[in-house]
């Protein structure tokens, strides 16, 4: 299990504290058409984090042609399950190196928030190197009081109550957070670390990588689109 990250309940747990049978649940809500409504019709996608495909198949059914990368292959395997066909990745993204660029790349599940600065620059810096010279990347971040407005909880349409049961500082910027997800026949629990960011920060952290942030997708900011700096890093 990776340091500071820790899931309870039934099924394979991912080392990062992610319950697979959990993931395979959970409805897509409305990130699949925030996401195609920000890229090209039948834009190439790379989909990194994919997870068991929550979002992905409901992307490919709007006509992206989605490759997707997870570094663990139960998620992965089910993936493949609701989308026959499909091209899979096993591997941490920020070691990443397809040697091919997309027309889109998304980094979603607030992944940019991971409390390790090395982690998010390499995830970063993974979405730059993968992305079309004229594509863009799309970036989930947390909500301006994602940390501070908690407890709080919300019923996911697939019958699911996801509820944030704390965001603790452990040092460093960094809290620690306890989210559970309780079915009527199953309950999970995830513990993993989050840093918060700044829109300023947030922007500052893409710029680093050679990605400018051209427009915010969601009026709560939650969603970017950003571009690459022509002649910025792609390492």
């Amino acid at each position: 299990m990776r340091e500071g990250h820790q899931g309870t309940g039934p099924g394979a747990i991912t080392p990062d504290g992610c319950a697979v049978d959990l993931y395979e649940r959970l409805a897509p809500g409305a990130e699949p058409d925030v996401v195609a409504a920000a890229v090209p019709a039948g834009a190439t996608l790379l989909e990194l984090g994919s997870g068991a495909g929550r979002i992905t198949r409901p992307l490919v059914e709007r006509g992206l042609r989605v490759t997707a990368v997870d570094e663990s292959a139960e998620m992965l395997e089910r993936v493949r399950n609701r989308v026959p066909g499909i091209r899979t990745v096993q591997s941490p993204i920020e070691i990443l190196d397809l040697e091919e660029r997309f027309d889109a790349v998304l980094l979603g599940s607030f992944l940019v928030h991971t409390g390790d600065r090395r982690v998010r620059d390499g995830l970063l810096a993974a979405c730059r190197r993968h992305v079309a010279d004229d594509g863009c990347v799309l970036v989930q971040r947390e909500g301006p009081d994602w940390h501070t407005r908690v407890p709080r909880e919300r019923v996911d349409p697939a019958g699911c109550t996801v509820r944030i049961a704390s965001a603790e500082p452990v040092g460093d910027g960094v809290d620690r957070v306890v989210a559970e997800y309780v079915f009527p026949d199953a309950r999970w629990t995830q513990t993993f670390l989050s840093r918060p960011l700044s829109v300023a920060e947030f922007e500052d952290s893409l710029r680093a990588a050679g990605l400018a942030v051209e427009t915010y997708l969601t009026d709560d900011g939650t969603w970017a689109r950003a571009r690459p700096v022509l002649g910025g890093s792609a390492a």
